[in-house]
């Protein structure tokens, strides 16, 4: 009285746990990438869920007071299909994880195939041998020794088979789940199937449930939701590896895109640096060429007009004033001259260094223009290589340049510290200002600004470039420009 209570509670726990396996791998077994798992975890999932609904008729079955004895014949038959179809589901299963590669996808249907011929075949064949009462206890063992056995090995051996896989792929701990359950699937298939219903048909004639029930003390089905409650849960866990191979393949391809984009910006990089340095030779062979062809044709005209203003007649003041206006405009056209050829290359950065054609450019522009100009160069000067160099003049080129054009400032202050391991740059102006943002998004005219060309230049060399202003409070360039390796103390 006390055990058809008990056995409906295990068979409920019994279908609960293989349903619970089934539901959660259809959800999440398509979430893997390897093709030959994704195809086998779906008869598994049928698996759980068929052998579930098998599980919990034979619970109606006990309630409604059924033996297998006296339940209806056409209730005997509906759970024959199913417990067959059941386990030949686990045999695909299995079949698919050992055999699944794309290649030999066919081949692995051939061992479901064979046994439910050999299933079909014994039932068949037992027609003529037993009575027809007991048929379905006959068919029902049948079934659990051609199919149940052999479908639960097949699923443990693949498990085992998928152990190792997870092991190559990195994921040992999902590859100790899928072992733990093949070893639940092992004792289900090889001890709770083995263990059926007493019948005539050998060894359930000796080897059964009413032994097992003698040898250990509580029924062989609470040894099969045992093992099915170990084999769900264990199932369950190994197919966390999906998403632990989701995130590892996303983590992949964020690191492939970071390394493209990286690639893509030492290639600009590189790119924008050749291009500097092009423009750099450009502008160093346009200084020398107007030096020494436009720079002395200018001059010998200038001479000439001095020479032929010696021989006209003083009475001839027209034309003396004409040769003296030809004079200065030929004097104001040399000054501009040296002065493009100084903006375009100074030839005191080659010859005396940054020091010298810094304090020299200043005072220059001092002569030029109203502005009121403060050098300070402190720390101890360095032996820099051309790259340096030229990218420290250029950004305090351009800032100066900036200011002359935008910022109606009457003074300004430029530093440069020399440091031990970077140089320092900072211009700043009592200028009328500007709004920063406004400027990075080209919404005022202010493309003469140069800030992108400024932050690249010292991009190239790892160092950083920070502008800081607001209008009516003037402006502030601050660079650090990284020392090339290269670079020694001047002695």
């Amino acid at each position: 009285m006390h055990q058809i209570p008990t056995l409906i509670v295990i068979y409920f726990l019994y279908g609960l746990a293989f349903f619970s396996m089934g539901l959660m791998v259809a959800i999440e077994g398509g979430r893997s990438t390897d093709a030959r798992l994704r195809m086998a975890l779906r008869p598994l999932a049928g698996f759980g869920i068929v052998h579930a609904i098998h599980e919990w008729i034979e619970m109606l079955s006990r309630i409604a007071g059924y033996s297998s004895v006296t339940e209806p014949p056409i209730l005997s038959m509906i759970k024959l299909i199913i417990l067959s179809f059941s386990f030949l589901s686990l045999a695909a299963f299995g079949a698919y994880v050992l055999l699944g590669e794309e290649s030999t996808w066919r081949v692995s249907l051939i061992i479901p195939l064979a046994l439910e011929a050999i299933w079909v075949f014994g039932l068949v064949s037992f027609r003529g041998k037993y009575l027809p009462q007991e048929m379905p206890v006959i068919a029902n063992v049948w079934t659990r020794y051609s199919l149940a056995v052999p479908a639960g090995l097949l699923a443990a051996v693949g498990l085992v088979a998928q152990q190792r896989a997870f092991r190559r792929a990195g994921l040992i701990r999902f590859g100790q789940d899928s072992l733990w359950a093949a070893i639940a699937f092992a004792w289900y298939s090889l001890v709770g199937q083995l263990f059926t219903q007493a019948s005539r048909l050998p060894p359930s004639n000796f080897l059964n449930e009413d032994l097992f029930l003698s040898l250990f003390g509580f029924p062989v089905q609470l040894m099969r939701a045992i093992m099915s409650i170990l084999a769900a849960i264990f199932v369950i866990r190994f197919l966390r590896a999906f998403q632990v191979e989701s995130d590892r393949k996303i983590a992949e391809l964020q690191e492939a895109r970071i390394q493209e984009a990286q690639q893509r910006e030492a290639l600009r990089g590189d790119l924008f640096r050749r291009v500097v340095a092009a423009q750099e030779a450009e502008r160093q062979r346009i200084a020398r060429d107007l030096h020494d062809e436009t720079g002395q044709s200018l001059t010998a005209i200038g001479l000439g007009l001095r020479g032929l203003s010696s021989t006209l007649s003083a009475r001839n003041k027209a034309a003396m004033e004409t040769l003296r206006r030809l004079q200065t405009m030929t004097a104001d056209s040399l000054k501009e001259l040296q002065r493009v050829i100084s903006d375009l290359r100074p030839s005191h950065l080659d010859d005396l260094g940054l020091a010298a054609a810094l304090r020299w450019y200043c005072g220059r522009l001092q002569e030029l223009t109203s502005l009121t100009i403060r050098l300070d160069i402190s720390g101890e000067e360095r032996m820099l290589d051309e790259a340096v160099r030229i990218t420290i003049f250029r950004i305090i080129q351009e800032s100066l340049n900036n200011i002359i054009k935008h910022a109606q400032a009457s003074h300004v202050e430029v530093s440069l510290e020399f440091r031990e391991k970077a140089a320092r740059i900072r211009v700043r102006d009592n200028g009328i200002g500007f709004d920063l943002d406004l400027v990075r998004l080209n919404r005022i005219g202010r493309a003469s600004l140069g800030l992108a060309g400024m932050e690249e230049r010292a991009a190239l060399l790892g160092g950083s470039v920070s502008v800081q202003s607001r209008p009516g409070y003037g402006a502030e360039v601050e660079a650090v420009i990284p020392y090339s390796i290269t670079a020694e103390v001047k002695k």
